[in-house]
């Protein structure tokens, strides 16, 4: 650093050369720190039209799941109308059709089970919690312990996953 000496009232030159360096070398940070804050603002930019395109993203998404959710039935309510179709043919002209009714229950029955509908067997199986409610329980010589006597109300599954369990009564031996 320069030092100067109080004798002179002029400044050395070497003094002159060394602030005018550190001048220069002060310029050269003020540009370094405005390219970088340059740089900074550019990324915070950035960063704010990415969390605009991803809040933007997550609405669109919730708007499509609503509309898939919305839609989902489609292809199920268009098999069956058919079948209600056919249902409102038959009562129009029962007396002539006795076997028309049947006809459109076995036409239900079949597009439930494209769809992915099961029955949940139960009669004569072995309890399962999973699968079955039971809501009575009777002392039965012909059934083993834990045995399913009477189906009361029928159980389904769609897929893989039960919709409905199967309302049973179950024996039990005292």
């Amino acid at each position: 650093m320069c030092e100067e000496k109080k004798t002179d009232s002029k400044p050395s030159n070497k003094c002159e050369d060394e602030v005018k360096e550190l001048k220069k070398r002060l310029k050269e940070l003020e540009s370094e720190l405005a390219v970088k804050e340059d740089e900074l603002n550019e990324y915070v930019s950035h960063l704010q039209r990415l969390q605009a395109d991803f809040e933007n993203y997550k609405k669109q998404k919730e708007k499509q799941e609503l509309e898939l959710i919305k839609n989902a039935n489609e292809k199920l309510i268009l098999n069956l109308l058919d079948v209600y179709e056919d249902l409102e043919r038959a009562l129009e002209n029962r007396e002539n059709d006795g076997n028309g009714l049947e006809v459109i229950y076995r036409k239900f029955r079949d597009t439930l089970r494209k769809e992915g509908l099961s029955e949940i067997p139960a009669e004569g199986e072995k309890f399962d919690p999973f699968l079955h409610e039971a809501v009575m329980v009777e002392n039965h010589d012909e059934y083993d312990d834990g045995i399913i006597i009477e189906e009361l109300s029928r159980g389904y599954r769609l897929n893989d996953r039960i919709i409905k369990h199967s309302i049973v009564k179950v024996c039990k031996k005292s």
